[in-house]
């Protein structure tokens, strides 16, 4: 099994090709530049592997929730590479990549959506993989929903926007974790081999908020 995995839905842009269980990976902090730095990353993968593109098995991406803008890149991407090179395409939640990357099996995962909004979700990870408890929503920070149980840890920017999310109600939190396209390689790796994988015009990405701003008078 050998695919590119990839995430633009926040400020980071990630890249991961996976051949065989084994991932190599490309990451930088983009701001803005996720259009420039992305499919050089992806190139320059497939080069140190001594790969072309139609020699993989298919294309992982971010498809949100996170960055309009952003989604729109992976997409994009996705679908230009899976159409260029006759590849399937599997789009991966970035609210499960975060609860992947925590390394936890109980997750509550948060990005921060601007507009004094938060996208969440609650994950519990079983035998057969992650389990979504609550979600995935855009919510304000008060409305997050909160585990019952113990034990779990708090991840994503949702809480460097909103340090006092959630209180004393998890065990730790990490705001500086990312939807980074390694977890969402080790998501789609089985994923793909089930064969759930989608023609690349397909590709689209997952809102959730259907608004991109504020009215003036909301301001």
């Amino acid at each position: 099994m050998k695919f590119l995995a990839f995430d633009t839905a926040t400020e980071w842009c990630s890249a991961a090709l996976w051949v065989d269980g084994v991932c190599t990976i490309r990451d930088a902090h983009a701001g803005q530049q996720h259009s420039d730095l992305l499919l050089p990353m992806l190139m320059d993968l497939l080069a140190e592997a001594g790969l072309e593109l139609r020699q993989l098995d298919g294309l992982a991406y971010g498809m949100g929730p996170g960055s309009f803008t952003g989604l729109r890149i992976a997409c994009g991407v996705a679908q230009g590479l899976g159409l260029g090179a006759d590849l399937p395409v599997l789009g991966i939640s970035t609210l499960e990549t975060l609860a992947e990357e925590a390394g936890e099996d109980r997750v509550l995962a948060c990005l921060d959506a601007r507009m004094k909004e938060v996208y969440a979700a609650l994950y519990q990870r079983d035998a057969d993989g992650w389990r979504c408890l609550s979600g995935p929503l855009v919510c304000p920070p008060e409305a997050v929903p909160l585990p019952d149980d113990a034990g779990f840890i708090g991840v994503g920017s949702g809480f460097l926007a909103y340090p006092n999310l959630a209180g004393a109600r998890l065990a730790r939190i990490d705001a500086q974790c990312i939807p980074h396209a390694r977890a969402m390689a080790r998501l789609a790796a089985p994923r793909l081999l089930r064969g759930e994988g989608l023609p690349a015009e397909h590709a689209e990405p997952l809102y959730i908020r259907d608004k991109v701003a504020l009215k003036i008078c909301e301001r």
